[in-house]
């Protein structure tokens, strides 16, 4: 009987013969296509770029404005903002002042002694400090609960930078940040996503870096904007602190009586 009706009907026996053709070149069923990587090679590789390129730094000053997202016990999400200029000469020089409504601080360190400063309260506490920057970040997490701001700059691509962690991550093309010409990365990990973009270039700097929370359900955000300076000019007197005569000194939680004493 179909025989039959398509001979009398050139018509439907040309369509139904289209239809199976498409049909044929339809793609899969999702369950039924390989899958795509969840992590893009290229995007990691773009992490271990940058991090490779900033060990290559041997000094510079990077101003970072900042805009953090924070969720009130009543469930309202306000925002706050922040400078940050942070100078840098390898393995032992590092100068951090950040500037914000809320708080007013400086970290020095020049090789042997790091410096707290809370400009606003005119406290100020000085230790001991190890011979180089990463020794020194290590030690203030560990002995004191201090993390200096920016310290990811120093760890990209080291273990204690390691994107081991990452179980996603996409190369989302070209950008612009500031007029600097930047490829745009986005990732994710346990409890946060993440965006960079890196300048592309012979200078892969990161530009702007967006967190997202995602363990909180307001989805907090921070959000940082970079701009550079790989040839700074300073001084020695730029790392070493020089307490107003009315500042008082305290003693860090967690040292010694004797450590916050020496100076």
């Amino acid at each position: 009987m179909m025989k039959h009706n398509l001979r009398r009907n050139p018509v439907l026996a040309v369509a139904l013969t289209v239809l199976a053709a498409a049909a044929a070149s339809w793609p899969a069923p999702a369950a039924a296509q390989a899958a795509e990587p969840a992590v893009d090679p290229a995007a990691t590789a773009a992490l271990d770029s940058m991090g490779a390129y900033l060990r290559t730094l041997k000094a510079f000053h990077v101003e970072v404005a900042t805009e953090r997202e924070e969720v009130l016990d009543n469930g309202l999400k306000v925002q706050f903002d922040a400078v940050i200029s942070l100078v840098a000469r390898k393995p032992d020089r590092l100068r951090v002042d950040v500037s914000s409504d809320r708080q007013d601080r400086q970290f020095l360190y020049n090789g042997k002694e790091f410096t707290l400063w809370a400009r606003r309260l005119n406290y100020y506490a000085t230790v001991p400090a190890p011979p180089t920057i990463n020794e020194l970040a290590s030690a203030l997490e560990e002995k004191f609960g201090i993390e200096f701001p920016l310290v990811d700059l120093f760890r990209w691509g080291t273990t204690g930078g390691s994107s081991a962690r990452i179980t996603a991550a996409v190369d989302l093309g070209p950008s612009s940040v500031g007029g600097t010409t930047c490829q745009h990365y986005a990732f994710r990990q346990e409890g946060l996503d993440w965006q960079i973009w890196i300048q592309l270039g012979d200078f892969p700097l990161p530009r702007k870096l967006v967190l997202t929370t995602t363990t909180d359900e307001a989805r907090p955000q921070y959000q940082a904007t970079y701009s550079w300076n790989l040839a700074p000019s300073f001084n020695e007197d730029a790392f070493t602190f020089d307490p107003p005569a009315d500042a008082r000194r305290i003693v860090l939680a967690g040292s010694s009586p004797e450590a916050g004493a020496s100076k």
